[in-house]
Protein backbone atom coordinates (compact mmCIF):
# COMPACT_ATOMS: atom_id res chain seq x y z
CA UNK A 1 0.00 0.00 0.00
CA UNK A 2 1.24 3.89 -1.07
CA UNK A 3 2.04 5.86 2.07
CA UNK A 4 -0.94 8.44 0.72
CA UNK A 5 -3.15 5.59 0.69
CA UNK A 6 -2.38 4.27 4.35
CA UNK A 7 -2.32 8.14 5.60
CA UNK A 8 -5.89 8.78 3.64
CA UNK A 9 -6.96 5.53 5.60
CA UNK A 10 -5.72 5.58 8.76
CA UNK A 11 -6.79 9.50 8.94
CA UNK A 12 -10.33 8.53 7.58
CA UNK A 13 -10.75 6.06 10.38
CA UNK A 14 -9.43 8.68 13.24
CA UNK A 15 -12.12 11.45 11.91
CA UNK A 16 -15.09 9.01 12.15
CA UNK A 17 -14.30 8.32 15.79
CA UNK A 18 -14.81 12.25 16.50
CA UNK A 19 -18.07 12.79 15.87
CA UNK A 20 -20.93 10.13 15.25
CA UNK A 21 -22.18 12.50 12.36
CA UNK A 22 -18.64 12.27 10.72
CA UNK A 23 -19.64 8.71 10.59
CA UNK A 24 -19.56 8.84 6.49
CA UNK A 25 -16.53 10.66 5.58
CA UNK A 26 -14.17 9.74 2.85
CA UNK A 27 -11.72 11.18 0.87
CA UNK A 28 -11.97 11.84 -2.40
CA UNK A 29 -9.80 9.01 -4.95
CA UNK A 30 -7.31 11.20 -6.05
CA UNK A 31 -5.36 14.03 -4.25
CA UNK A 32 -3.18 17.50 -5.07
CA UNK A 33 -0.27 18.46 -3.54
CA UNK A 34 0.94 22.29 -3.36
CA UNK A 35 4.35 23.55 -1.84
CA UNK A 36 4.21 27.01 -0.28
CA UNK A 37 7.21 28.95 0.19
CA UNK A 38 7.82 29.97 3.91
CA UNK A 39 7.44 33.69 3.21
CA UNK A 40 4.04 32.29 2.56
CA UNK A 41 3.82 30.34 5.74
CA UNK A 42 1.41 32.61 8.10
CA UNK A 43 -0.75 33.20 4.67
CA UNK A 44 -1.39 29.98 4.29
CA UNK A 45 -2.01 29.75 8.09
CA UNK A 46 -4.26 32.55 7.99
CA UNK A 47 -6.44 30.97 4.79
CA UNK A 48 -6.89 27.31 6.83
CA UNK A 49 -8.01 28.86 10.07
CA UNK A 50 -10.91 30.83 7.95
CA UNK A 51 -11.47 28.86 5.06
CA UNK A 52 -14.95 27.39 6.34
CA UNK A 53 -15.94 30.90 6.12
CA UNK A 54 -14.18 31.56 2.92
CA UNK A 55 -15.88 28.51 1.37
CA UNK A 56 -19.46 30.49 2.36
CA UNK A 57 -18.48 32.82 -0.36
CA UNK A 58 -16.22 30.56 -3.42
CA UNK A 59 -17.00 26.46 -3.90
CA UNK A 60 -13.63 24.59 -3.42
CA UNK A 61 -13.88 23.54 -7.46
CA UNK A 62 -14.40 27.21 -8.54
CA UNK A 63 -11.16 28.02 -5.79
CA UNK A 64 -9.64 25.23 -7.03
CA UNK A 65 -10.12 26.17 -10.89
CA UNK A 66 -8.83 29.18 -10.07
CA UNK A 67 -5.35 28.35 -8.83
CA UNK A 68 -4.84 26.13 -11.97
CA UNK A 69 -5.71 29.23 -14.40
CA UNK A 70 -3.71 31.20 -12.41
CA UNK A 71 -0.37 29.01 -12.64
CA UNK A 72 -1.46 28.20 -16.22
CA UNK A 73 -2.01 24.56 -15.45
CA UNK A 74 -4.04 22.95 -17.81
CA UNK A 75 -6.56 20.57 -16.87
CA UNK A 76 -9.79 18.26 -17.75
CA UNK A 77 -12.95 18.38 -15.83
CA UNK A 78 -13.58 15.12 -16.46
CA UNK A 79 -10.70 14.37 -13.87
CA UNK A 80 -10.35 16.27 -11.55
CA UNK A 81 -13.83 15.65 -9.39
CA UNK A 82 -15.20 12.38 -8.00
Amino acid sequence: MKLLEVLKANSSKWIKTLDPSLSNFYWQDGYGAFSVTPAEVGALINYIANQHDHHNKYTFQDEYREILKYHDIAYDERYVWD
